[in-house]
Parts: C-alpha cells; sequence; structure tokens
C-alpha cells in the first residue's frame, strides 16, 4: 500500500467519523460514529517492497509499532516487505517510514490521533550468517532458520524463534517467549510478564531463563551427559525431570517469581 492510499482511507474514515458526530452531537454518539471505522487489518493491505545496501557484521533493526518477521536467505541486501492499514480520526496515520543508516535499519508507523486504530507488519529477510539485534517498542517478533547471533528485545508482544543455532538472547517487557527447534550452544530468555517456553534439540551448553510473572518451561535433549540444573520459584511449582549433576559443564538455570517451573526431557 502506498502512503497516498493508506492516507485516503484513513481520511475516509475520520470523514465518516466527522459526519456521524456532527450530524448527532453529543459525547456518547463519538462512539457511534467510530463504531463504523471497522478494524485495522496489515495482513489484507497491499504489499510494499524495498531493498537496503548492507555491508557489515550486525544488523540493528529498531522498529516501533509493527510486527516483526525475520527470515535470513541467500541474498546480498537486506529486503523488507511492509503492509500497513488503519484509520484515525482527528490526526494524522497512518505514516509509515523506512531507512537505513549506519547498520541500523529504522522502521515507524506514526498513528497519532483522537481515536486510532493502525496495524503494521514487516518482513525482514537478510544475508544469511549475518547477525541480528531488534529492538521493538509494540509488536511481536518471529525469526527461524539463523545459524548467527540472534538478540531480541520487545517491550510489548510474544516473541518465537524456531530452528536456529546461532547464540540466542531474548528479552520480553510483556510477551511470551517460546522457543522451537533450537541447537544453540547459549541461551538467554527473560520475560517480565510472560511465560517462557524453550524447546532445545541439541545439548546446550548455558541455558538462562527467567519470568517474573509466568510459568518456565524447559525442554532439553536426551543425553548421557547430565545437566547442572538450578530451578527455583518464589511462588509456584518446581519440577525437574533431567539427570543432573552440579559438576556438569551444560549449566541450565531457571528461575520464575510467580509460576511453575519445569526442566524436563523431550519426549
Amino acid at each position: 500500500m502506498t502512503a497516498f492510499t493508506t492516507r485516503s482511507r484513513a481520511h475516509a474514515h475520520a470523514r465518516a467519523a466527522t459526519r456521524a458526530l456532527v450530524a448527532l452531537g453529543g459525547g456518547a454518539v463519538l462512539v457511534l460514529g467510530l463504531s463504523g471505522c471497522g478494524s485495522a487489518d496489515a495482513g489484507d493491505a497491499p504489499v510494499e517492497r524495498r531493498d537496503f545496501a548492507f555491508s557489515g557484521k550486525t544488523l540493528t533493526i529498531d522498529s516501533d509499532n509493527s510486527a516483526i518477521e525475520l527470515v535470513p536467505a541467500d541474498i546480498k541486501d537486506v529486503q523488507v516487505t511492509r503492509q500497513v492499514d488503519g484509520w484515525v480520526f482527528l490526526g494524522d496515520g497512518p505514516e509509515p517510514t523506512w531507512r537505513m543508516k549506519d547498520g541500523t535499519l529504522t522502521l515507524r508507523v506514526k498513528c497519532d490521533a483522537v481515536a486510532a486504530d493502525c496495524e503494521a507488519r514487516h518482513t525482514i529477510k537478510v544475508p544469511r550468517g549475518l547477525a541480528v539485534t531488534v529492538e521493538d517498542d509494540n509488536g511481536g517478533v518471529t525469526a527461524a532458520g539463523f545459524d548467527a547471533a540472534l538478540t531480541i528485545r520487545s517491550d510489548n508482544g510474544e516473541v518465537t524463534v524456531r530452528d536456529s543455532s546461532g547464540p540466542l538472547q531474548i528479552d520480553s517487557d510483556n510477551g511470551e517467549v517460546v522457543t522451537e527447534g533450537i541447537s544453540a550452544r547459549t541461551v538467554r530468555a527473560t520475560s517480565e510478564n510472560g511465560a517462557v517456553r524453550l524447546g532445545l534439540v541439541a545439548v546446550p551448553e548455558r541455558v538462562e531463563t527467567t519470568s517474573d510473572n509466568g510459568s518456565v518451561a524447559i525442554e532439553l535433549p536426551r543425553s548421557g551427559a547430565p545437566y547442572a540444573v538450578t530451578a527455583t520459584s518464589a511462588n509456584g511449582d518446581v519440577d525437574v525431570d533431567v539427570a543432573t549433576d552440579k559438576s556438569s559443564s551444560h549449566v541450565v538455570k531457571a528461575r520464575s517469581d510467580n509460576g511453575k517451573v519445569t526442566v524436563r526431557s523431550a519426549n
């Protein structure tokens, strides 16, 4: 979707809401006027694409108000596609911007109004082997197939990583953290408000997980080697069902301030 098309749709919604408000008057009527605007759905929006030249070793993605999907591929440049949808009442937006500068890809979607509903999705393909750091203020992040270091921080959104072997670090202030098919040697995952569920398919050297408010579950591969496990919960049960040895070089730490902690072998 072009910026013109997106703004035109938003302005049409706003005009309809304004006409309803002027015709009927009253604070309660504002709700009736806006009810016809509908919900934003970026999945149905047209797709825009842009390629960004990149020559460094680590890409930083700075995103706000968007769902992010990360994909490694056999390419030279960073390829970004976006879908944006929404409406505003007495304001501006949705107005998306994207730029690459000094190794940082910045993605923004402005939606500033008295009432608004805006949604955005970005799919980012990166050269295979490139390390990636994500800072996402508001939106979920998914990634799959990475063999380089992956660092993801989300202030408000679920983070899911699948089938990756590079060093992994995930932090979520408000959202669940999930990994599946992970063969990384080191994994660190924290959530201030949300469950942490880790699925590993190779014996790790070190795993550290923490949830301030949510359960923690770690599934480890069956192995002849034991794990040095430290599992604690300030308010919840603790269940450890793997071979353990405090002197093991395979260290697993799991803690929850408010939730059950489980460390078990994969079926």
